[in-house]
């Protein structure tokens, strides 16, 4: 008399995994492996999309968190340094990138008027961010302000770097700026 597991057996076999195992001629085998690469293609570059586009988020917000900060006077022009300031804005974007955002820039200028500031373009040498002039000065009540804060994003997936790098070394310039008028605080 057959036993319970040994009647099971053949029944589980029944299903896709047993048509896979029974078929000897390989095309099946052969399908699969032509279509495994394209889809693994496009689940990494779903992946590494999604989790760069999170990052320029995370960035953004921390941009706009710092900017609020010296728009309502809660931060003034002499009380952060450049290296400060970019480690303020570092501390809310640990999340996703690594410690100490290496890659990270910051500059937070003043401007007489809005037509200046909209002037400012982004410097660009050498196929990569031109970082030199880049400085922390914040006018005080009223004044007219732009930070510009730029991370460079490593590419994590070997195969997507040549189709999603935007600056050398494969890497991906990610951009979050505020543009502002600093509320009549008393000063």
């Amino acid at each position: 008399m057959p036993t319970h597991a040994s009647v099971t057996a053949p029944r589980a076999r029944k299903g896709l995994l047993g048509a896979f195992m029974r078929r000897r001629d390989g095309s099946t085998a052969v399908e699969f492996s032509i279509l495994v690469i394209p889809f693994a293609l496009l689940v990494f570059a779903i992946i590494e999309s999604c989790i760069s586009f999170a990052a320029q988020q995370v960035m953004t917000n921390a941009t706009d968190d710092v900017a609020r900060l010296y728009r309502t006077g809660q931060l003034r022009a002499d009380q952060l340094s450049h290296d400060e300031l970019r480690d303020r804005i570092c501390a809310n974007m640990e999340i996703l990138v690594s410690a100490g955002c290496p890659g990270l820039e910051v500059d937070l200028q003043t401007f007489d008027t809005f037509a200046e500031a909209a002037a400012l373009r982004t410097p660009y040498s050498n196929n990569d961010l031109d970082d030199t002039d880049f400085d922390a000065v914040s006018g005080g009540a009223g004044s007219k302000n732009v930070l510009r804060v730029y991370y460079r994003w490593p590419v994590m997936t070997d195969m997507m770097r040549l189709s999603m790098s935007t600056i050398k070394d494969g890497k991906v310039l990610h951009f979050a700026s505020v543009t502002w008028q600093n509320e009549p605080y008393a000063e």
